[in-house]
């Protein structure tokens, strides 16, 4: 099998046709990251596609001793901070997060929203982006606790800090909307 850093190395050297493999590993990955990042489908979508324009744009950039995963991720968090930058939108403060909850579950096709995910799902966007986002991604994206240290640019025990203590927030943030 083909592996991304091949396909990558491919792309870097002319072959743009491997690009689309990389889409079709990719895309959909990214997608629910948006998603979950920014509550916004077709955002979502825009932002998917940026982050493939921007992969082609600055392929020589790509180097090949590094993670390709780790490299795609880290351009989607630049692409999604500089649409935020662009439209003078800073992150949303999700104050309202609460009236959110119809919202999400609508959000993600692939679940079944049942009461506690909402609850899960109010919970996630009352926390602060970056512990948001690192839920996001190693829990929902799956990704490697030594992937998100290259995405972040901190070392794994910083990332199991920050895991530890979003998800302690989150606990919290669940337990006030679940009334307990």
């Amino acid at each position: 099998m083909i592996t991304d850093e091949m396909l990558m190395s491919a792309v870097k050297n002319g072959d743009l046709k491997q690009a689309s493999f990389l889409f079709d590993r990719y895309s959909k990955q990214l997608y629910n990251f948006f998603v979950k990042i920014t509550l916004d489908r077709d955002l979502g979508n825009d932002l998917t596609q940026n982050v493939f324009l921007r992969m082609l744009k600055y392929r020589s950039s790509y180097r090949e001793d590094k993670s390709f995963k780790s490299w795609i991720y880290q351009m989607a968090r630049n692409v999604y901070a500089d649409h935020y930058r662009k439209n003078k939108m800073l992150f949303s403060d999700f104050s309202e997060a609460e009236n959110l909850m119809g919202t999400m579950a609508a959000a993600d096709e692939n679940i079944e929203a049942g009461e506690q995910e909402k609850l899960l799902y109010a919970s996630l966007f009352k926390l602060k982006p970056e512990q948001r986002e690192i839920i996001i991604l190693t829990k929902f994206q799956g990704l490697k606790y030594e992937e998100v240290g290259n995405i972040l640019d901190c070392t794994v025990a910083n990332v199991k800090v920050r895991v530890y203590r979003a998800m302690k927030d989150l606990k919290e943030k669940f337990m006030q909307l679940e009334g307990r």
